[in-house]
């Protein structure tokens, strides 16, 4: 069992990570130029040599352009986490709505279907205009709310369209139940729709999480904020390609863990939905009032 693990955990990834290496040392040695004595393609060493005072010094703060990997990873995922919690806030309601109501569904859910392929390019000069006009009111950074509810906008509608179907599959004989045990709205809500759709929500929230990560890139290259996007659109501007790599590498890096853990939450959705139950009654064992035993006569 243990040799098992170790094959598909360990020496597989390491086998496939080897062959994605052995093509990028080919793909790059392909466009060597000798005159230059270095390759316009950087392979894996130039990239290490050029890139490695990102990566040893990880949290470095030098300047606004000029900062370790770490900390342009953090405040990217500052970004993504904020549009991202927007996001929710958003399209659970909705996805409840298009899924409970056939009428709001065929009002709106056209309407969805055609917003929900728009590219964060076309999203974000939207969102500049709107905070634009709310900064005549407010003492507020148009790029920074920009970006955010562009990560917002676009990472909504997998959770929307999860949460309706997740509604639309859940067996009558639960909404049954609740006319049987005369549940008000809030509580059929909270105790029986809410736990039967939340496997469908949690999926929605895990492809959501991955495009909030998605597309904070296209939008810190369009705003020039510093993050591990508008760090790759500078090198770029800059010609310089081995960091471009790197962040290639740390956006896949960091997509991958945000989906192992997102996977891991979802895994434990029963358990997690239980947590609030299983508080309560802890709770209320602890305000009940103690019985004095009754002595022996």
């Amino acid at each position: 069992m243990l040799k098992k693990l170790m094959m598909n955990v360990l020496v597989l990834p390491l086998v496939g990570a080897a062959a994605l290496l052995g093509l990028w040392v080919a793909a790059s040695s392909l466009t060597y130029d000798p005159e230059k004595g270095k390759s316009s393609l950087p392979g894996p060493a130039q990239t290490w040599e050029e890139s490695k005072k990102y990566v040893l010094e990880p949290a470095a703060y030098r300047n606004e352009n000029d900062m370790g990997i770490l900390r342009y990873t953090w405040t990217s995922l500052v970004r993504v986490l904020s549009g991202y919690g927007i996001a929710l806030l958003a399209a659970v309601p909705l996805g409840f709505l298009l899924g409970a109501s056939k009428t709001f569904a065929k009002c709106f859910d056209p309407i969805i279907q055609v917003l929900r392929p728009v590219s964060p390019l076309a999203w974000y000069p939207i969102m500049q205009a709107v905070f634009i006009g709310v900064q005549r009111t407010y003492e507020i950074q148009v790029g920074e709310w920009a970006a955010i509810f562009t990560v917002a906008v676009c990472a909504m509608w997998p959770t929307v369209l999860n949460t309706a179907a997740g509604v639309r599959a859940i067996p009558q004989d639960y909404h049954n139940v609740a006319k049987v045990l005369k549940l008000s709205k809030a509580k059929t809500l909270f105790k029986i729709l809410l736990p039967a759709a939340l496997p469908s929500m949690f999926t929605g929230f895990r492809l959501s999480l991955g495009i909030a990560w998605l597309v904070i890139v296209a939008a810190e290259m369009l705003t020039g904020k510093n993050g591990i996007g508008g760090f790759l659109n500078q090198e770029f501007n800059a010609g310089h390609v081995e960091p471009i790599f790197l962040c290639i590498i740390t956006i896949g890096i960091v997509g991958f863990i945000l989906d192992r853990l997102m996977s891991l939450v979802e895994a434990n959705v029963t358990s997690i939905a239980a947590f609030p139950g299983a508080v309560r009654r802890w709770v209320g064992t602890l305000r009940a009032p103690r019985m004095e035993p009754v002595p022996a006569t």
